[in-house]
Formats: structure tokens, C-alpha cells, sequence
């Protein structure tokens, strides 16, 4: 396992939302994923959004590339969308890319990527982009084998949970990334990651780098309501929003201060 003392640490909070953005700046985070539709999973955000966004919390933003709900096997349509995207995003003021495509037999699809991190690096410039590989990872079928991809396609970052439902569960698998990677790529732990998790994460596994939302549920300020009329997923309350909690970022950063 790579000595502790060498990699910096790392809160980085997913939102979707300018206001979940601003909490978790208040909270204390080092930097932001920005998506839509967290509650499915995630897509990719608006231009108006990331501009938005960068320009009220000035912190460093990558945004997530998902054209879909569901599987990480892209036709050749979407992929287009995501070469293009990929350099609009980060012309438009992303500092970073979190993407993934895998294969149908669940290996990386390095052509595939290479084109995304191209399109990314392009817009970038000489100033450089920030790629990482989310959770695509976690359902690949040989996690050695996609670091290493992820390593020679030149990324940054991989977000898991060690190929488990959440952190804790995937906590043995997090410690063999943390080993395997040796300090070549950042290791970010996500999913069902809370503040009290923070410091067992980093004592078993080495892990310095933690990924989560702290979202907390907020009733609408509509006054009028209709109800049982549903506009998406069935079992999700129409006057409910999902928003990023200050308070929990703040605990999540003094927990990763304390360690």
C-alpha cells in the first residue's frame, strides 16, 4: 500500500443542482461531479449549468458524461454525442471529465475512450484535463485489468466502490486498488460513503479520496399541488427534492481532516 502521507486528501461532492453546488462549497468541498438526474445515477449536465455553476463556486468541476440511464455499452450514436460533448464540456469551463464505456464482454472500450479523452484533451489545451473513469468500473469484469487500461489511457481518477453494492462492503477490494494503483491513479471510494465511514475507510483500505452527495430530502415550495399525477419513475414523490446538505459535507470534511 502507497504510504498515506503521500497523497493529498481529497472531498469531492457530487451534485446536481447550482444550490447543491453552493452547500457543498459552504461544507467544504475540494472540488465538485456535476451531473443531472442524480437520482437515476446521473447524466450529463447542462452547458448553462457547468457555466453556472464554475462561476458561483469558483471550485474546480468535472462533469460527468452519460448520455443514458442504464448500461455503459454505447451505440455508435451516442458515442458521437459523447465525443462531442466531451469537448464541449470542457470548453465551456469543465476542469475534468468522469466518463466510462465498456465492451459487451465487460472490458474497458479503449478505442472508445480514447476518443472521449481525446475530444477532452483538445478543448483543454496546453492547460490539461482532468479524465476520470467512474463506476462503469465497478461493474467491468476484471478490475486489475481496467486500472491498468485507465493508467495507459493517461486518466486521473477511478471512482468505485470496490465492485460492491457500497464502500463498506467493497472495503477489501478498495484495499487491493489502493495497493495495485501505487499511487499511478487516485483511488476514489463512492457509494454509500457518510462521514463515519471516512476514517475506517482510510485506516483498512488507505483510502484518501472520498466521492459522495450528503443529499438530504427538502418538500417543494410549490403551494398547489396535483397530486397522483407522475411525470417520471413511478414511486418517486413529485413535491420532493433531492439536495446536497451543508451540514453533512461539514462532517465529512472534518472527517477527512482528522485522519
Amino acid at each position: 500500500m502507497p504510504d498515506k502521507k503521500q497523497l493529498p486528501k481529497i472531498l469531492e461532492v457530487c451534485v446536481d443542482s447550482t444550490a447543491s453546488a453552493l452547500a457543498a462549497k459552504r461544507g467544504g468541498a475540494d472540488r465538485l461531479e456535476l451531473c443531472a438526474d442524480l437520482i437515476i445515477g446521473g447524466t450529463t449536465p447542462s452547458l448553462a449549468l457547468l457555466r453556472q455553476v464554475k462561476a458561483e463556486t469558483g471550485l474546480p468541476v468535472r462533469a460527468l458524461l452519460r448520455p443514458r440511464f442504464g448500461d455503459f455499452l454505447y451505440d455508435p450514436w451516442e458515442l458521437a454525442q459523447m465525443e462531442e460533448l466531451a469537448f464541449e464540456l470542457v470548453y465551456s469551463g469543465a476542469d475534468g471529465i468522469v466518463t466510462g464505456v465498456l465492451t459487451p464482454e465487460g472490458a474497458l472500450d479503449l478505442p472508445a475512450m480514447e476518443r472521449i479523452c481525446t475530444a477532452a484533451r483538445k478543448a483543454a489545451g496546453p492547460a490539461g484535463v482532468d479524465l476520470a473513469l467512474h463506476r462503469a468500473f465497478d461493474v467491468c469484469r476484471d478490475p486489475r485489468e481496467a486500472l491498468e487500461a485507465a493508467c495507459a489511457l493517461g486518466m486521473k481518477t477511478i471512482l468505485t466502490s470496490g465492485q460492491a453494492p457500497d464502500v463498506m462492503l467493497g472495503m477489501a477490494t478498495l484495499s487491493d486498488l489502493v495497493r495495485l494503483a501505487d499511487g499511478r491513479i487516485e483511488i476514489l471510494a463512492g457509494s454509500g460513503v457518510i462521514p463515519a465511514a471516512i476514517p475506517l475507510l482510510a485506516q483498512m483500505a488507505g483510502v484518501r479520496s472520498f466521492h459522495l452527495s450528503g443529499k438530504e430530502r427538502r418538500g417543494s415550495r410549490m403551494t398547489f399541488r396535483r397530486e397522483n399525477v407522475p411525470m417520471g419513475l413511478p414511486g418517486f414523490d413529485e413535491y420532493e427534492l433531492w439536495q446536497t446538505s451543508e451540514e453533512v459535507i461539514r462532517s465529512a470534511r472534518q472527517a477527512l481532516d482528522g485522519i
